[in-house]
């Protein structure tokens, strides 16, 4: 006969590991829906003359008449076009230097010293954290007419004649502006690579170590192949990513010397939209841009499967 005062022990409730990855997962799930997919609800703007002040319901409803517009009318066609070439050159520049963070991390990785490592990846890395406003501060400071520090110093040793208005350089926006993008973010880009080194079998260096290979023959036949995988995901999404390259650089450093050229999707949108009030042009625009941005991903993923043997999702 069992004690009054015998406790029965409760039986532990586990919940299996499948369902707690789940919930781990539910947090960013929520916010994924909250800030991506609940503002779908403004594609509604794209269909109606919208009038601020007004209930978008209680707008005219004008269907696809926006979508037509962008291609039925002479001047809407060319402003697209020009648009378009601003977004896809700077895209594809940005692209181009995808290879600068890879060598950065492959250099780094190089160093022996500890302390003189982790000073130039602090340094390096700190820019990304910068607003584009502080940004465009420093580059103004440095590149001014007026009295910028490197054109003032060009004068001084007698390289130039007369001060360079670089941010104001039409001709060369694109690939300044790439250049400023790429000093921003050397790196930020370069932590994933150095991830990818550290994940390298350090019996591979020892053993090629032990057959005579010197340094850059190490980095030539195991640091790259070992981060190679990595560099094409990222530059598969880079691909699949061209039209989303920001706007927030574009519209710090647009003024009226440079704004056709630096004119990107993005800043076109805005501009569009909120400082032309033309939101359902602006919208149409935009739910343009994204249906291209799917096509681009879905190829970017066929192209994976191709080069590398598996899909990215």
């Amino acid at each position: 006969m069992k004690s009054e005062n015998s406790v029965i022990p409760r039986k532990k409730f586990y919940l299996k590991e499948k369902y707690k990855l789940f919930l781990y997962a539910v947090p960013f799930l929520v916010m994924i829906f909250i800030f991506y997919y609940l503002p779908l609800h403004g594609w509604a703007y794209a269909f109606f003359n919208f009038r601020p002040g007004i209930p978008l319901f209680q707008n005219e409803f004008v269907g696809t008449a926006n979508f037509f517009q962008l291609i039925n009318t002479e001047s809407a066609r060319r402003e697209i076009m020009r648009v378009m070439t601003n977004t896809f050159a700077i895209s594809f520049l940005g692209i181009a230097f995808t290879g600068l963070p890879v060598v950065f991390a492959i250099f780094l990785s190089e160093i022996r010293s500890k302390k003189m490592q982790r000073f130039i990846q602090t340094t390096t890395t700190l820019p990304n954290f910068m607003s584009w406003v502080l940004v465009y501060a420093i580059m103004f400071s440095m590149f001014s007419v007026d009295n910028g520090f490197v054109n003032q110093f060009l004068l001084r040793i007698g390289l130039i004649s007369t001060p360079t208005n670089i941010l104001g350089d039409q001709h060369n926006v694109w690939i300044i502006q790439t250049l400023i993008g790429v000093w921003r973010g050397l790196g930020w880009g370069a932590i994933i690579y150095l991830a990818s080194i550290t994940g390298i079998d350090r019996e591979l260096y020892e053993a090629a170590a032990v057959d005579g290979a010197g340094r850059f023959k190490r980095i030539w036949h195991i640091t790259v192949p070992g981060i190679l995988s990595t560099y094409f995901v990222l530059l598969i999404l880079a691909i699949a990513n061209i039209l989303n390259n920001g706007m927030e650089q574009y519209f710090v450093f647009q003024n009226p010397m440079t704004r056709l050229r630096i004119e990107v999707l993005d800043l076109f949108i805005y501009n569009q939209g909120i400082v032309g009030i033309n939101y359902g042009g602006a919208t149409a625009v935009g739910i343009l841009k994204s249906l291209v941005s799917v096509a681009l991903l879905t190829f970017a993923n066929q192209a994976s499967r191709l080069v590398r043997g598996h899909k990215i999702f």
